[in-house]
């Protein structure tokens, strides 16, 4: 059995997994979103705060991790991959960290806010991309069946011993999912802003990532029209 959140999604069965990534067994594809490699660099480059360089090296180990863990066929990025296209320019040992990972499988891009063009590493760039029932996308479209996206960066906040935890979550109801952002050093849009309230239905749960994958009811705010136009853009952190 594989650990995570089982969840049928247009008739395709998917597990959100406690990384962070999205696995659709009967596929063997491998989703992940917003990894947002070379973020310190990109933060560097426009004169702010001096990050320690080293989330590239993170997320690419953490999603090295759920690549030999599952062996897929195929791995989806849902955009957002690179911080920016300047940022596409690894250092050669994370290049070649990240050409490991993509070798012997369909790797595909799927194009961002962020990285909105094609950059140097292989694989397929798609603006978005259909397999079976489902199609994957960056930014979530209103009225879409059997979509998956990111973009968000959603994140729950819960009580747990009297202490508010905030945590990176999916996003799931009978229409689509949102996955939470992969990368090291991004930040979160809490479930509770507009933005999520009007996109997500009613009865959608929210899947906490961390050492478990924890479903609970979707953390709302103020009522907001389901399946609404959702235009807030991302938080960045």
């Amino acid at each position: 059995m594989i650990a995570g959140h089982e969840f049928a999604l247009a008739g395709a069965l998917m597990v959100a997994r406690a990384a962070g990534t999205l696995w659709w067994p009967d596929a063997g594809v491998l989703v992940v979103s917003d990894l947002h490699l070379g973020k310190s660099g990109r933060i560097a480059r426009r004169g702010g705060a001096l990050l320690p360089p080293y989330e590239t090296a993170d997320t690419l180990a953490r999603l090295g991790a759920e690549i030999a863990a599952l062996e897929p066929a195929t791995v989806v990025c849902l955009g957002d991959t690179f911080d920016d296209l300047m940022a596409a320019e690894l250092p050669e040992a994370e290049a070649l960290w990240l050409a490991r990972l993509m070798a012997g499988r369909r790797w595909i891009r799927i194009a961002g806010n962020h990285d909105p063009g094609p950059v140097r590493p292989g694989g397929e760039h798609l603006a978005e991309w259909r397999a079976g029932p489902l199609i994957f996308r960056h930014i979530a479209a209103p009225g879409a069946v059997g979509e998956v996206s990111g973009h968000y960066h959603p994140k729950a906040r819960v009580t747990a011993r009297g202490q508010a935890l905030a945590r990176p979550c999916f996003l799931i109801d009978a229409a689509r999912a949102v996955l939470p952002a992969f990368g090291t050093y991004t930040g979160g849009l809490a479930t509770t802003d507009p933005a999520l309230c009007a996109l997500m239905a009613p009865g959608a749960v929210a899947v906490l990532t961390g050492r478990r994958a924890v479903c609970l009811p979707m953390p709302r705010g103020a009522a907001r029209p389901a399946g609404g136009p959702a235009r807030r853009p991302e938080r960045r952190g």
